[in-house]
C-alpha cells in the first residue's frame, strides 16, 4: 500500500532517542515504528530491539494502534548479549503478569508470567556485569508482588511452589 522511506545511517542513533522519549510520554506505537525504521537501515541494531522489546511490552493488555505485530521472544533471540538477553526476558515475562493482572485474568497465569520472570532475572544476575544490579532489581519487586497479594499468594499455595521453598 505505501512504501516506507529509509532512514539514513546517520540518522539512527537520533531516532533511537526519539524512541526513547515517545515511550517516556507513553505513545510506546510511535517508539515501535521508530525502532523499525531503525531496524530496516540497521538490522542487527541492538539499543533498537532493546527498544522496541520494551515499546511492545509496554503495549501489553492495551487496545488500540499497534504499528505490527511482534512475537517478542522472536525480537529477544536476536539480543546478543546473553546478559541482555536474559534480563529482558525478565522484563517481557513480568510485564506480561502484570498486564494479566490488570485485566483480571486467571492469577495462575499471572504467577506463572512472575515465576518465569523471576527464573530469567535469576539468569542474568549469575552473568551480570560487575556493578550491574538491575535485575536483583527487578527480581527484588516480582517478589514483593507475589508476597503482597494475597490471591497470588493463594495461588502459590495451591501449585505447591512457594518461591525459593
Amino acid at each position: 500500500m505505501f512504501e516506507l522511506k529509509l532512514l539514513s545511517k546517520e540518522a539512527i542513533p537520533r531516532a533511537i532517542e526519539k524512541a526513547d522519549r515517545y515511550r517516556l510520554l507513553n505513545e510506546p506505537s510511535d517508539a515501535e515504528s521508530i525502532c523499525l525504521d531503525v531496524l530496516a537501515a540497521d538490522p542487527d541494531n541492538q539499543r533498537a530491539l532493546v527498544v522496541l522489546i520494551l515499546a511492545v511490552s509496554d503495549q501489553f493488555g492495551q487496545e488500540g494502534f499497534h504499528v505490527q505485530q511482534h512475537q517478542p521472544r522472536e525480537l529477544l533471540a536476536r539480543i546478543r548479549d546473553p546478559y541482555e538477553r536474559a534480563y529482558y526476558t525478565g522484563v517481557v515475562h513480568e510485564r506480561q503478569a502484570k498486564s494479566t493482572r490488570r485485566r483480571h485474568v486467571q492469577d495462575s497465569m499471572a504467577v506463572e508470567s512472575f515465576h518465569k520472570a523471576l527464573k530469567s532475572y535469576e539468569e542474568a544476575m549469575a552473568i551480570r556485569p560487575a556493578g550491574n544490579e538491575d535485575a536483583i532489581l527487578r527480581w527484588n519487586t516480582c517478589a514483593r508482588i507475589m508476597t503482597h497479594h494475597r490471591d497470588l499468594q493463594e495461588v502459590e499455595q495451591e501449585r505447591g511452589e512457594a518461591y525459593g521453598d
